[in-house]
C-alpha cells in the first residue's frame, strides 16, 4: 500500500533507540527547568535570611536558641531554630512560615512580602525568648521549694525521732503496764473461747428446731401425702 506514497509520506518504522533518545532529551529539559526553579526559591531564602538576620543579632549573648540556616532538599527550607522553618509555597513566590507543635504544624504566617515574613519571625523570636526567661524562672522555683521540704523533712524526722525516745522511755519508767499486758491477754482469751461456746450451743439448738419441725410437718401431712402419691411410707 505505500509504494505508490511519495517517500516523505511512507511510515517509518519504530526505533527504540531513538525513543530512549527522546526520553533523555525530556528528562534533560525537565531537569534543568527543576534545577532552575530549585536556584530560585534558595535565593529567594536567601534573601529572607538576610533580611532577618539583624533581628537575630540582637537576641541576648549565651542564647542558643536560633541557628538560621537554609537546608537544600527537594524543597529547600530556611530553619530559624529546631522547630520552626520557612518555605515557599507551590507558586514559587509565597513565603510561608511554619512551627512545628505537639498537636502538629502550625502555620503562622504566609505571605509574599518579605518584610511581612520579617514581623512574623520578630514576633516569634521574642515569645521563644519569653518562654526560655519562664522556664528557667520556673525551673529556680522548684530548686528552691525542693530545698524547703528537704529542710522541713528532716525537721519532722528528728521531732519524731524524739517523741520515740520519749515514748520508750515512759514505757521503761512503769513496769506494772508490762506486768497488766499478760493478765489483759488472758482475760481476752477467755472472753473468745466463751464466745465460741456460746455460738456453738446456738448452732445445735437451731438444727435441733430444724428437726423437731421436720419431724412434725411429717407427722402432720408428710406421711399421708406419701401413701396416696408415692407408696407406703418408710416410717
Amino acid at each position: 500500500m505505500d509504494e505508490g506514497k511519495p517517500e516523505h509520506l511512507k511510515a517509518v518504522a519504530p526505533s527504540l533507540q531513538a525513543a530512549v533518545r527522546r526520553a533523555r532529551l525530556e528528562s534533560a529539559e525537565q531537569s534543568e527547568v527543576v534545577a532552575d526553579l530549585r536556584q530560585a526559591e534558595i535565593v529567594r531564602l536567601e534573601l529572607l535570611a538576610e533580611a532577618v538576620r539583624p533581628i537575630l543579632d540582637q537576641t541576648p549573648e549565651g542564647v542558643e536558641l536560633f541557628d538560621a540556616g537554609i537546608v537544600q532538599g527537594e524543597r529547600p527550607k530556611l530553619f530559624i531554630d529546631m522547630i520552626s522553618f520557612v518555605d515557599l509555597g507551590h507558586d514559587r513566590r509565597t513565603y510561608r512560615f511554619f512551627q512545628d507543635t505537639r498537636h502538629g504544624r502550625v502555620l503562622i504566617a504566609e505571605s509574599d512580602k518579605v518584610d511581612r515574613i520579617v514581623a512574623a519571625m520578630t514576633n516569634y523570636i521574642a515569645r521563644r525568648l519569653v518562654e526560655r526567661e519562664q522556664a528557667l524562672a520556673s525551673d529556680w522555683r522548684s530548686r528552691s521549694s525542693s530545698g524547703v521540704a528537704l529542710k522541713a523533712g528532716a525537721r519532722a524526722k528528728k521531732l519524731a525521732e524524739g517523741a520515740g525516745a520519749a515514748n520508750n522511755g515512759g514505757e521503761a519508767a512503769s513496769p506494772s503496764n508490762a506486768s497488766a499486758t499478760p493478765r489483759r491477754s488472758l482475760w481476752v482469751r477467755a472472753a473468745d473461747i466463751f464466745s465460741f461456746l456460746l455460738m456453738t450451743l446456738g448452732a445445735f439448738a437451731l438444727l435441733g428446731m430444724l428437726c423437731l419441725g421436720a419431724w412434725a410437718a411429717w407427722g402432720a401431712w408428710g406421711r399421708a401425702f406419701w401413701a396416696v402419691h408415692i407408696g407406703p411410707p418408710p416410717f
